[in-house]
Formats: C-alpha cells, structure tokens, sequence
C-alpha cells in the first residue's frame, strides 16, 4: 500500500514539472520539434561567460548559417585562383550564379521560377517596380499604404508621388485602425479600397507590418485592387521566410523583399523581386533598364536596342554580388530542407507557446498588440510596454536576451523556427517575468 502512495505522489509530482509552463514541458516540446536538428546548423551569439544569448531577433537580423561561411570562402577561394575567369570556371561559375538561387527563392515565396530574381536592395527594387507599376493619370494617382509602415516604405512612396508632380498629402492614404486598436481590421481594409479604388493607382502594402506584427490579407486586398483596376504590390521584408506565401496564386502585381532577416542571408544583403507571369512578355512596359537585364543570349553582342528577358529577370541592372549570393545560397538550400510549410507549422505553434507563457504573466505593465489568430501573425510577437517604459528592454538585454526596441514602446521578439527553440521562449518569458515584479 505504502508503495503505491509513494508511486501516487512521484506520479503528481512529474505531472507537475510537466504543466505547460514548466521548463521541463518547454524541453519535451524541443524533443519532439522535427526543426530542432536545424538549430545546430546556425551560429548562436554568445555572452561574455560563453552562455549562448537568447536571440529573439531574427526579424531585423537572421543568424548566420555556418555553411555560409564555408561557400564564401570558396568563392574567395576561385577568386584568387581564376581571377575574371572564375565568372565560367569557377565551382559554382559567377556569370549565371543568380540562377543557382532561382527555384529555391521561388519556393520560398510559393512563385514560378521566371518570376523570381535576386538582386539590388529593398528600396531600391521598391523604386524600380514603382517604375513600371506606378502609372498616375489625373483621375487616378493616389497610393494606398498600410498603416504605420516601415519608413523606408513612405519614404520611397512619397518620393515616388513627388516624382510625378503630386503632394504626398493628397497622394497618400494611409490605412486606419478603428477606434483604439492598433491593427486595422479585414473588413476596414476592403471598405478602403471600395471606397477610394477609383482614385487609387497602387496599392502598396507592407505583408507583415513591422512594428505591430500584423499578417495583412494579401489575397483579398489583391482581389479588391483589381477589382478596381488597381496596381497591386506588397513589400514583404517581414514575410518572406517567415509566412508560408504563395504569390503567384495569390495574384499581386509585384513584390519586393529583404533577405537578411527570415532568411538568413548576410547583413544587408541582396534582395527578392516577384513580377507576375501576366507581365512576364511585355516589353512595352515602362521601366528602368540596365544590362543585366538584357536577354542574355545577346547581352555580349553589345547592341544598342535593349530586349528585356522573360519575367522578372528583365528589371536587373547590373551583374550581381558573388559574395552575398553565395551566403544566401547557404541559407535557401536549407529552407529547401526543412519546407516553407514545417517552418510555418513551427512557427505558429511556437508563438501560441510563447502567448500562453506571457499571459501567465500576471501583470498589467505589457500587453501583446500583435493579432492572436494565424491568418493575422507570423513569427514575430510586439509586447507594448506600459508608459513606454524601455527599461524593461534594457534589463532583459542585460540578462542575455537579444530582442529589439521600436519606439514609442514596443519590445519586439521573433522565434525563428530554424534555430530557436521551445527553451528559448520558455527562458525569455521567465526573464522578463523576473524583471517585472
């Protein structure tokens, strides 16, 4: 009798340890994580005594794959060994490397191989698709923006109405929230668009809002823009690699993505253009032209008449660097591993982990403005802190947590599913727990 008492109590006693928020539930979740293994794969930034950080800041800088450096220094390597000869005998030869990247890129983002490629930065694409996509008539020259964007965003939308003779003020409608809410709700989104679609000449929404975390409806604000004759684009710094995003479904005109956050690619490295295969033929349409550009099958015959390629290699410019390609080649190839679908299974799964964790936290000094459900969030969680008070984000920077800050008050975290894991979360939520009470 006395034995099955004891087994009784040891038994309440492991069911304990295992509750929810337990570490011990926190490990048994990484045991059971078919990503965990890709963890290993990337280097975690260390303290001073040697303890691996808590890195929560993949959505401003991913975390370097160590095969990365590893095909860099090859390409260092071939260009000591072959000098310009390297652009065809190099082991991954320079002249076509971009290719080396096309399929994997367009699975990331759910597209058709020829309306990918990679090249320039961000804003700069930004610019060039506005280009071509940003037509503005008298009747209808008006941008439609998502609410509280990224900077860089309105300030290249703004340059772009300038450009064209508008003031940004008349030119520029920017989404609302209703009432108090931080993020703007589906159906405000489509009244917007019905309500000025006929003045609107593009609409350009950031994917995934930077400083809320809030996932926009990509698919229903592309039917709603074209419905009205709408250009339609999305830049996607904040999704690619971090949303399960299938663009050629989906149906946009364009979009435009940075790669050095979700995916890895080396700090301020190159970046992503998607054109739709309905525009893939037109040489007629109006854009900034450069070599790179050109058909390749007679880009060395030097000509004067310029003949775009098929898709959306026809907007490069210039030929690209090897350097940075051959770091985010090191990165694609493992997100060809592991599947957009499991890092996106990964990822929400993790943040309904983290979710719970924070609002066990019984305090009134943080509030989570990122929307909860999973059409409405990717990977990165925004916690509000009461009276904008940053020294909540500076005593858990001191505890090892790397995560970042957005003024006013907002302290941004991102589980990255490839190499953060469960234990992260779990010790993250415990530090900042220890520095609210």
């Amino acid at each position: 009798m006395r034995l099955s008492v004891a087994l009784l109590l040891s038994n309440l006693l492991n069911l304990k340890s295992m509750t929810q928020f337990s570490l011990a539930h926190a490990k048994s979740l990484d045991v059971q994580d078919p990503l965990q293994k890709y963890r290993a794969q990337f280097s975690i930034p260390k303290q001073k005594n040697g303890e691996e950080h808590i890195y929560l800041c993949g959505n401003s800088l991913g975390l370097m794959p160590y095969r990365a450096q590893e095909y860099v220094n090859q390409e260092m390597e071939d260009w000591g060994k072959y000098g310009v000869e390297g652009h065809f005998h190099a082991r991954h030869p320079w002249m076509p490397y971009h290719e080396f990247l096309t399929d994997k890129m367009a699975r990331v983002v759910g597209a058709l191989p020829h309306e990918v490629v990679v090249m320039n930065s961000l804003t700069a694409n930004l610019h060039l698709m506005m280009v071509s996509f940003y037509r503005p008539t008298a009747e209808r020259f008006k941008i439609l923006i998502d609410y509280s964007p990224f900077p860089s965003d309105r300030y290249a939308v703004e340059s772009q109405a300038k450009f064209h003779g508008y003031d940004p003020k008349g030119a520029i409608i920017e989404l609302q929230p209703s009432g108090d809410k931080e993020t703007v709700d589906h159906d405000d989104i489509l009244a917007m668009i019905d309500k000025h679609g006929d003045e609107i000449a593009l609409i350009m929404i950031g994917g995934v809002n930077y400083y809320t975390g809030q996932l926009y409806p990509l698919a229903d604000i592309t039917k709603a823009g074209h419905s009205k004759g709408c250009f339609v684009g999305f830049d996607l710094a904040h999704a690619a690699g971090n949303i399960d995003l299938q663009l050629h479904d989906t149906g946009s005109d364009f979009a435009v993505w940075c790669t050095y956050k979700y995916l890895n690619s080396s700090p301020g490295s190159l970046s992503g253009c998607f054109v739709h295969e309905r525009h893939a033929e037109d040489e007629n349409m109006p854009r900034f032209s450069g070599w790179w550009g050109h058909d390749k099958s007679t880009r060395f015959l030097m000509g004067d008449d310029f003949k775009p390629m098929r898709g959306a290699e026809g907007w490069q410019l210039s030929n690209p660097p090897i350097l940075p390609m051959a770091a985010m080649r090191a990165s694609l190839e493992i997100f060809e591993e592991a599947s957009m679908p499991e890092i996106r299974k990964k990822s929400l799964k993790m943040g309904d982990y983290l979710l719970s964790l924070l609002d066990n936290i019984d305090t009134d000094k943080i509030s989570i403005i990122t929307p909860r459900e999973h059409t409405r969030r990717g990977c990165q969680l925004s916690i509000q802190v009461k009276d904008a008070d940053k020294r909540l984000f500076d005593k858990i920077t001191a505890a090892g947590v790397i995560a970042d800050w957005r003024e006013p008050d907002v302290i941004r975290i991102a589980g990255a599913p490839l190499y953060n894991s469960y234990e992260d979360c779990w010790n993250f939520v415990e530090f900042l727990r220890l520095e609210l009470f």
